[in-house]
């Protein structure tokens, strides 16, 4: 009887022995690993995980490193081309319907249009498209002649050619109002005689002051919406 407790109490004691070696060596894990608990849950379901808390809840947090890399859905995001707002046709008597889109047609050498052609009789009125300064007036040889226009705000540059000739007054540097005459339908330049129409377009400006450079934009949604 004497040797079977005793064989007990050796039992109870190599546990209570191993148990209390398991509590040293956790505690002593969980020092190395930054003092807290290895695994705590809280009501926002915060996760704590050797010092580092991570909650599912939250936003992600943004790098800290002296450069940020953008994530590829962001880099490859197209640029928006920004365009004008309230543009009138700049042909009388024209109306919307009646617009053909001419922006990316093939033109000699290999060109592309770049703009819209809007047929109207020899005379028409052609109108500012837009308030705007007259910055140019040029005799080319494919355009004949022709009116470079930069919007108010600078940023446009509407080119009108073809043109038969100017409304009377008009004058480089003048400020022209939407909707005012500013010149008429005519086949000047490459044309074509008795193809009586206005070449209009619409390039993005960086330089103001050079009104024969810019990025071209299709004129013919912006007037479409007329």
């Amino acid at each position: 009887m004497r040797w079977a407790a005793r064989q007990r109490i050796k039992t109870l004691l190599i546990v209570l022995i191993s148990l209390v070696v398991l509590v040293v060596l956790l505690a002593w894990l969980n020092h190395r690993r930054g003092g807290g608990p290895l695994l705590t849950w809280s009501r926002s379901e915060t996760i704590k995980l050797a010092s580092t808390e991570v909650n599912p809840n939250a936003a992600p947090a943004r790098s800290t490193q002296s450069s940020e890399i953008s994530s590829p859905a962001a880099a490859s995001s197209p640029t928006p081309v920004i365009s004008p707002a309230g543009l009138i046709i700049p042909v009388a008597g024209v109306r919307a319907d009646q617009l053909v889109d001419t922006f990316s047609a093939a033109r000699s050498e290999g060109r592309v249009h770049d703009a819209i052609d809007i047929p109207a009789p020899r005379g028409t009125a052609v109108l500012a498209v837009a308030n705007g300064r007259v910055v140019k007036l040029f005799q080319s040889e494919r355009g004949g002649r022709t009116i470079y226009q930069l919007s108010s705000d600078e940023k446009f540059i509407y080119y009108y050619a073809h043109l038969d000739g100017y409304a009377e007054g008009l004058t480089e540097g003048r400020t022209v109002t939407q909707g005012e005459t500013i010149a008429y339908v005519g086949d000047t330049g490459n044309a074509g005689a008795g193809n009586y129409h206005l070449h209009f377009s619409i390039a993005i400006t960086s330089n103001p002051k050079r009104w024969w450079e810019g990025v071209n934009i299709n004129p013919y949604p912006l007037l479409k919406k007329q």
